[in-house]
């Protein structure tokens, strides 16, 4: 059987602290991540380490 759409998808999660902060910034944290479509059909939303920011922030899934 041949599916139209993958159930399990790869995403990007990036961090909340560095797009909104000063421009002076060093970069911004990105970590990749895979998610059931079926299961979580809102955007993922995590809590990972950012080495910019130095902290455990809030990660959210990026635009495709």
């Amino acid at each position: 059987m041949v599916k139209g759409k993958e159930i399990r998808i790869t995403i990007n999660l990036e961090c909340t602290e560095c797009t909104r902060g000063d421009k002076r910034k060093k970069g911004i944290s990105r970590y990749t991540t895979r998610k059931n479509r079926r299961n979580t059909p809102i955007r993922l939303e995590l809590k990972k380490f950012c080495c910019y920011c130095n902290k455990h922030t809030l990660h959210r899934e990026m635009k495709k």
